[in-house]
């Protein structure tokens, strides 16, 4: 099979998951709605995929996700609202989400996996490579990984995924990745891929962290996996069978990721985010640092 080359132009963020670790919250809010600082997280991962050239945004979305389509539809009452009021910072902002990209909607139905909801994008995606990007994972722009891992697969073809070295004992919550090195420091090459392995049988300690370049035979090879760890349709099982077979379409390297990542899937990781990120905002970081010092000592000398 010939490898795709095409420049990447399509982005596929799948948001139909029902965001249990964060009931009651979620019980009528998506949980990609859920603020981080004052912008939902969803719009951090959409801002990502057009700071790496991806101007066209499908979201595989579900049932009560109308909320996702509505935040980055224009909403004319308030932006009339806020004219009239001379707001202009306000509607600008109002704006952003709008404006960010042209962006596009289909329905999961079943949820199946991962796997199953980057299927849903095959029609919208045909032949060309896409990049896959996952809510609960959110990149600091200050470190561009999708555009390292675009590189890297315009160069070489094929599938490309986003490593990270974690700790062992959090390897089970992950893919975990058997590599070898590349002349190049920062790309390996994925020979196996194993879906959230005990510790023991883990190939490494490299993890599968939630960004995907993908060739589009991809597609083919879901279609023929069987539902695998949880009963559902795994992506990594679909991986694992192209880096296993490169004539199925392609090599399957890996981009090793040491910036900064914060996980918004995890109650604590998801505040840890939101304080992080509220500390370098220049409007609301001097006097937020100021208050949280002070927090800290006052619980230090409890």
């Amino acid at each position: 099979m010939t490898h795709s080359r095409s420049r990447i132009s399509k982005a596929v963020i799948p948001a139909a998951g029902l965001g249990t670790r964060f009931l009651p919250a979620t019980k009528a809010t998506p949980k990609e709605m859920l603020p981080v600082v004052d912008k939902p997280a969803i719009q951090y991962v959409v801002e990502e995929a057009v700071a790496a050239g991806l101007s066209d945004v499908l979201m595989v979305t579900g049932r009560n996700k109308r909320p996702l389509e509505d935040h980055f539809d224009r909403n004319y009452e308030l932006e009339e609202a806020l004219t009239r009021k001379g707001d202009a910072s306000r509607l600008a902002r109002v704006r952003e989400s709008s404006d960010l990209a042209t962006m596009h909607y289909v329905r999961q139905g079943d949820p199946r996996g991962l796997g199953h909801a980057v299927l849903c994008a095959e029609p919208h995606v045909s032949d060309q490579p896409f990049a896959v990007l996952l809510g609960d994972d959110l990149i600091d722009p200050r470190d561009p990984l999708l555009a390292r891992m675009i590189e890297v697969q315009e160069r070489h073809g094929g599938s490309v995924v986003a490593l990270m070295k974690v700790d062992p004992e959090q390897i089970h919550l992950y893919g975990s990745a058997a590599i070898l090195p590349t002349d190049e420091g920062d790309v390996v090459r994925v020979t196996d891929l194993v879906e959230k392995p005990e510790a023991s049988q883990a190939p490494s300690a490299y993890a599968i962290i939630g960004r995907y370049v993908l060739d589009p035979s991809v597609f083919e090879v879901l279609k023929k996996t069987q539902p695998g760890r949880g009963g559902e349709i795994q992506l990594t099982d679909a991986l694992r069978e192209l880096a296993q077979q490169e004539a199925l379409g392609g090599p399957v390297h890996g981009v090793v990721f040491t910036g900064r990542r914060y996980d918004t899937g995890d109650r604590g990781d998801y505040l840890r985010a939101i304080v992080r990120l509220a500390c370098e905002r220049d409007d609301l970081g001097p006097d937020f640092r100021t208050w949280l010092r002070s927090y800290v000592m006052e619980e230090m000398q409890e």
